[in-house]
């Protein structure tokens, strides 16, 4: 009997609640992946009172609420330090996804208690890697803010997007984590939205990585991580053959919230006018309609059916017109606890 680390299912929970809120557009960054749509999403700077109004449409006194708070780049927001402070008020676990540069001097205005966790994106162990896909210098800034971040006391967590441009370098991330002190590695999956999927019909990026890859190299990565003391969270992707498929849109409670007042329950769909609800005069109301909530509860042989209606490249078939591969719901997670010696 093996004692390594374990990949497993993290199955969703009724009642669970994962509130994703873009605080703003803006970013200093221009990275070639970004998945922001402004078409889309708009280019507001939600104020303060505003972002406190939403906050409290969506918690729950009676039990905690995950908060994710996004950008563009969040920390871009000057009132970002008292939005943090008034989420907990209102019982959520709050989270800052960062590009790393920490604007607004952000760690002196919150404390460890006040801030859940702080995520930093990185997509590559070194400067060769990250600075092409991120931006110039943005390899030395980021992991400079990281350390102090870890000296600072605060929980920090990095997330890495696989694409076919870093995913030969993944195996390199987990010692890099252990240098800068970080134990939660979060590996996403690259996203045919925004960038990704203006430039997908060009023959200059392929940003996908094909599926045996994925395979191949993510699982092997989180263990390897986990045997270092780091936690490891990534997609599922790809069903087991006799796994059901669940769609998180059903089963659990994830609202993706703009700052021109869409709110989606899936992520594939935020390309595309097809949000299940919207907010307006401070009010949550669901659309009629043909919209993404119309389409979770179909049951096909591909498995999630936003992917097959959107991202159909990523599927391919048998001979006999079954699919290679099923696919999970997006919001499906594997989880890899670190081994303690």
């Amino acid at each position: 009997m093996s004692n390594g680390p374990i990949a497993r299912t993290v199955g969703f929970q009724p009642g669970e609640r994962n509130v994703f809120l873009h605080l703003l557009t803006a970013c200093n960054l221009a990275c070639r992946h970004c998945y922001i749509n402004p078409t889309q999403h708009g280019t507001a700077t939600l104020p303060l009172a505003t972002v406190l109004q939403w906050l409290k449409l969506f918690a729950r006194p009676e039990r905690q609420t995950n908060l994710i708070l996004l950008g563009g780049e969040p920390t871009l927001h000057p009132e970002l330090a008292a939005i943090i402070k008034a989420a907990k008020s209102m019982r959520y676990s709050v989270t800052v996804d960062t590009n790393g540069y920490l604007f607004n001097d952000l760690l002196a205005k919150v404390t460890p208690q006040e801030l859940d966790y702080l995520s930093f994106s990185l997509d590559g162990p070194d400067v060769a890697v990250n600075d092409p896909i991120r931006g110039q210098g943005v390899f030395a800034v980021c992991t400079d803010n990281i350390r102090k971040a870890v000296a600072g006391g605060f929980a920090t967590s990095l997330i890495y997007t696989v694409s076919s441009l870093n995913i030969k370098h993944l195996h390199r991330m987990p010692a890099l984590l252990a240098d800068l002190g970080v134990r939660r590695f979060f590996i996403q999956v690259i996203g045919l939205r925004g960038n990704p999927a203006i430039t997908k019909p060009a023959a200059t990026i392929n940003w996908q990585v094909e599926p045996e890859q994925w395979l191949a190299v993510v699982p092997r990565v989180a263990e390897e991580a986990a045997r270092m003391g780091i936690h490891v969270i990534y997609p599922k992707v790809y069903l087991d053959h006799d796994e059901p498929f669940q769609c998180a849109g059903i089963v659990a409670e994830n609202f993706f919230i703009f700052p021109n007042g869409r709110v989606y329950q899936c992520p594939l769909c935020e390309d595309h006018p097809i949000h299940s609800y919207c907010i307006e005069d401070n009010q949550l109301l669901h659309r009629d309609g043909l919209n993404e909530d119309r389409f979770f509860p179909l049951n096909i042989a591909e498995g999630c059916v936003m992917n097959r209606l959107l991202q159909p490249d990523n599927i391919s078939y048998h001979p006999d017109g079954t699919p290679i591969h099923r696919i999970s719901c997006c919001l499906l997670k594997q989880e890899v606890k670190p081994v303690h010696s």
